[in-house]
C-alpha cells in the first residue's frame, strides 16, 4: 500500500483535504461513475460529473468513459443514488475498466443575504475497480464571492482538487 498523506490547503474561502495513495496510470481505462447528491439542488451530481470529466481530460486522462445513461423510462426517476452507483460500477467491471472516479456533492447552494454568495462542497475518490481499493481521495468546500455562481465556485474547487491527483504516464 502506498504512503498516505493528508494535505490541508487554505486559499481564501477554499478548503480541501487530500489523501494520497498509490499513483494511477494516465493511459489506463478510467470510468466516471454517478455522484451522490446530498445537496438540496436538483441534479447537482450530474453538474459535478460534467465539470469533473472536463477537468480529468484536461489533466491528460484521455481514456475516461462515462457510465451509461439510465434507461429512458420512469424507473430511473425512482432509483436511489446508491442503485445508480451500483449499476454503474457493475458496468465498469464488465468493461474491464482500471480506475473509477466517484464521489458526492455535499453542498450546492447560495447563502441568504444581499450578495447570495455560492457555497459548494464536493468529495471525489479514485479507486481500482478490480480491488475497490481507494488510490486517491479529496474533499473540499468553497464559498464564492457575490456575483460568482455555484458552478464557477464548484469548478474552481474541483480544479484545485484535481491538480493534487497522483498519476503516472
Amino acid at each position: 500500500m502506498g504512503a498516505c498523506a493528508t494535505t490541508l490547503m487554505g486559499c481564501g474561502n477554499t478548503t480541501t483535504r487530500v489523501q494520497h495513495g498509490q499513483k494511477a496510470r494516465l493511459r489506463a481505462r478510467w470510468a466516471l461513475l454517478p455522484f451522490a447528491n446530498h445537496s438540496e439542488a436538483p441534479q447537482a451530481g450530474e453538474r459535478v460529473e460534467a465539470m469533473l470529466a472536463t477537468l480529468l481530460r484536461s489533466r491528460g486522462i484521455a481514456g475516461l468513459e462515462m457510465y451509461p445513461a439510465p434507461k429512458d423510462d420512469e424507473t430511473h426517476l425512482t432509483a436511489s443514488d446508491r442503485q445508480r452507483y451500483e449499476e454503474a460500477l457493475s458496468w465498469a467491471q464488465s468493461q474491464h475498466v482500471d480506475y473509477a472516479v466517484a464521489g458526492s456533492v455535499e453542498e450546492w447552494r447560495y447563502k441568504s443575504g444581499l450578495d447570495g454568495e455560492p457555497a459548494v462542497g464536493v468529495s471525489v475518490r479514485v479507486f481500482d475497480v478490480a480491488t475497490k481499493r481507494v488510490l486517491w481521495s479529496a474533499s473540499g468546500t468553497r464559498s464564492g464571492t457575490g456575483g460568482e455562481n455555484a458552478s464557477g465556485a464548484a469548478l474552481s474547487l474541483m480544479d484545485s482538487m484535481v491538480k493534487e491527483l497522483d498519476v503516472t504516464p
